[in-house]
């Protein structure tokens, strides 16, 4: 019985988490949002013990801070945290790289596990490269974190897989609220998925060398158009033309 009921304390804190990062990756907890383990409790129906831990995950997570005195606060990223992860996650994909082109040849039983999970991972590229090709960004966000999370394990170390996949929540906690409000967010959504897939089928190093560059290189593209101040603040679109600034008419009509 106390088993039990150990397992159910440790399912309720890993849903609170889970539905706690989801608001943020929604951009419904903004960056900087304070509340206290009473709050949460409340919220969900829940004792605080559960709501505690979770948010104590999510800080060691680096998505929340604590605060002794005033409970918890949404981490606030800035541009260069953002370039500080697309830099270490550049560093942690070209040894991933080299270690899958340079190890030993894997056995046929490797062979086919790694065929298996091939055929989830192209699955998870297809639907976010389609998600981000329509700028819906709520379905992007959870493919996309499948997408790396299960491309991750194929490296066969799991302490890669699960850094890779902090580095990409912390990204999207970053960058959902630019996103949410930005007019032109299908042009800043990343949708090269599927080249990735197709270069590790094709064990074509130079291929997937070229299509995580690309990615990166998007990455940083967007971080200098944020530091230029474009959006300004999260969730801010650029000022309308003015009447008399060329192409106003056009803007204003479509």
């Amino acid at each position: 019985m106390r088993a039990s009921g150990a397992v159910t304390r440790s399912t309720l804190r890993q849903q609170i988490a889970d539905a706690l990062r989801d608001e943020v990756l929604a951009g419904r907890l903004q960056p900087g949002r304070e509340f206290t383990v009473k709050q949460i409790a409340e919220q969900y129906g829940v004792s605080a013990t559960p709501v505690r831990e979770a948010l104590f995950d999510l800080s060691a997570q680096g998505l929340l801070e604590s605060d002794q005195h005033r409970g918890f606060r949404v981490h606030e990223f800035t541009v260069a945290d953002y370039r500080a992860m697309v830099e270490a996650r550049t560093l942690v994909m070209d040894g991933v790289i080299r270690g899958v082109f340079q190890g030993p040849p894997p056995s046929p039983a490797q062979q086919a596990r790694y065929r298996d999970a091939l055929v989830s991972v192209r699955r998870r590229a297809e639907e976010a490269a389609r998600a981000a090709r329509g700028g819906d960004l709520d379905i992007l966000i959870g493919y996309d974190l499948r997408f790396w999370r299960e491309l991750g394990a194929l490296a066969g170390n799991i302490y890669i897989s699960d850094f890779l996949h902090r580095l990409r929540v912390q990204a999207w906690v970053f960058a959902v609220p630019y996103l949410r409000g930005d007019a032109d967010v299908r042009d800043w959504l990343w949708n090269g998925h599927a080249d990735i897939v197709a270069a590790i089928t094709l064990r074509d190093r130079d291929a997937l060398r070229t299509a995580v560059a690309d990615y990166n290189n998007h990455a940083l593209s967007w971080a200098d158009r944020l530091a230029a101040g474009n959006p300004a603040h999260p969730g801010h679109t650029a000022p309308p033309a003015a009447p008399d600034e060329p192409g106003a008419d056009e803007r204003r009509r479509s």
